[in-house]
């Protein structure tokens, strides 16, 4: 029993003591400028009504006492497109606001914003008002107007008939968007589709895709988180399969970000211009299928850049396809891997002839090959590999000799010298160095004679989708 109440006497008195402490906090003006962990929040590109992602601002009492923050404000106040939480509270304006001395507080900020055009602008301040002056944390976002195109157990999300997007709006995928048989789907310039995570587009046999930017107006396929980290993260989206028979005609597109980027079974493709990176398998999956590139860009695919199953036919000229990805490092990381065989979903061994010609293009990664052949016996495997560089450091697990016929002007196991191959800050163009200056074969030249980024290289071409200046 006189334990007990020992006990009891015991959590009174703590009880008294915690609230004696509280109440003998004072709170005074501060006298100092606050800190934030970032004066700018710069948030997620954010579509028509639909709610960003949360971020993040921590506020610091960097004095030796405890303070009230007079008020903490949105600039626009209830009219403003963001919303602000502080400490816990949701709100838009907040009054004598406790912060203990050498500690923080959150303000967590998020937009759900109307679009007024196509794109615009969102801005907006976080304004802190004490005696030691006015401060602000900047809201920035870009917002676009949007069109939503949503699978659901009512809405299979198949396009009946032709259609053309443009860039009036961003088309945002949930779930698989399918082009239906015989059916034609234009992307003109500029216009920018997203696919939200696990999300993609099939297109069936006899549809055709055909994806139209230019040299200034980029068309861009990519996962629906626009925050800059999410450029170099792969597996954001699934993959664009082409079914058998369907047609793709890609010009000046960039596809980055998700599992594969085209997904191809017995389609036909059509590639010029464009860039495919960041992948977490494979850049372009090809079984079977028929495929003309000219100025491709590739880097950065886990199990390969192009990977080649069952055989098909396959035209590469001035292509840089490089891999460097440290962030998939226990992957393959190939440039390009070639084979008659594949397995299909029933696990059986399908085979069939193949033919690869690259020309004028660099071939390059960290790995010590990046072009792996893999010949069956009793299939047709025909391939050229003229005026490349490659990077090739061991025949036997290649599958050639660099002594072939087929094997012309190889430059062999010299980098490159990209200016930038980071996934950051991707920039394959070739330093003024580089050994795949003026290696092209002119005739090679003439049938893509301007580079990716509309440069003429009919003299003394460089490898590569780039022609150095």
């Amino acid at each position: 029993m006189k334990i007990k109440l020992l006990l009891a006497f015991s959590f009174w008195m703590l009880v008294m003591a915690v609230s004696c402490n509280k109440d003998d906090i004072s709170f005074d003006a501060p006298s100092q400028q606050l800190s934030f962990s970032r004066d700018t929040v710069f948030c997620d590109t954010v579509y028509h009504q639909v709610r960003s992602e949360t971020y993040a601002v921590k506020v610091y009492n960097n004095e030796d006492k405890d303070i009230l923050i007079p008020r903490i404000h949105l600039e626009k106040g209830a009219s403003s497109l963001y919303k602000i939480n502080v400490d816990g509270k949701p709100g838009y304006d907040f009054k004598d606001v406790p912060l203990r001395k050498k500690d923080s507080l959150y303000i967590f900020v998020e937009i759900a914003p109307e679009a007024t055009g196509p794109e615009a602008i969102a801005e907006d301040k976080i304004l802190f008002e004490s005696p030691a002056g006015q401060q602000n944390v900047v809201l920035f976002s870009v917002v676009q107007d949007a069109e939503f195109f949503i699978k659901t157990p009512s809405n299979p999300n198949i396009l009946t008939s032709d259609a053309t997007w443009n860039n009036n709006k961003a088309k945002i995928i949930y779930g698989d968007l399918t082009i239906d048989q015989n059916v034609i789907l234009n992307i003109q310039p500029g216009t920018k589709v997203y696919f939200h995570k696990n999300s993609g587009m099939k297109v069936l046999q006899g549809a055709t895709l055909n994806i139209n930017g230019t040299l200034t107006n980029n068309v861009t396929l990519r996962g629906d988180r626009n925050d800059p980290a999410y450029d170099t993260i792969p597996k954001n989206w699934n993959s664009i399969k082409m079914e058998a028979g369907s047609t793709l005609n890609m010009n000046y597109a960039r596809l980055f970000g998700g599992t594969k980027g085209l997904e191809m079974k017995q389609a036909n493709a059509t590639i010029s211009n464009s860039f495919i990176h960041n992948f977490q398998e494979y850049g372009i999956y090809s079984i079977g299928s028929t495929i003309t590139a000219r100025n491709l860009v590739m880097n950065n695919c886990g199990e390969s850049a192009i990977g080649i199953f069952r055989g098909g036919t396959y035209n590469l000229t001035h292509c840089t396809i490089a891999n460097y990805s440290d962030l998939l490092q226990s992957y393959n990381r190939n440039g390009i891997f070639a084979t008659n065989e594949w397995k299909n979903e029933s696990n059986q061994t399908e085979q069939g002839a193949l033919i690869i010609n690259v020309r004028n293009s660099i071939v390059y990664s960290d790995r010590e090959n990046a072009v792996f052949f893999e010949q069956t016996p009793g299939q047709l495997f025909n391939f050229t590999i003229e005026n490349c560089l490659l990077k090739y450091s061991n025949q036997s697990e290649a599958g050639f000799m660099d002594t072939a016929p087929s094997v012309i002007q190889l430059v062999k196991n010299q980098d490159p010298l990209f200016v930038n191959y980071f996934a950051a800050q991707m920039n394959l163009r070739v330093k003024q160095n580089s050994p795949a200056i003026g290696k092209g074969n002119i005739a090679v030249a003439a049938t893509v004679p301007t580079d990716i980024a509309g440069i003429s290289r009919t003299s003394n071409p460089t490898l590569g989708a780039y022609q150095y200046q």
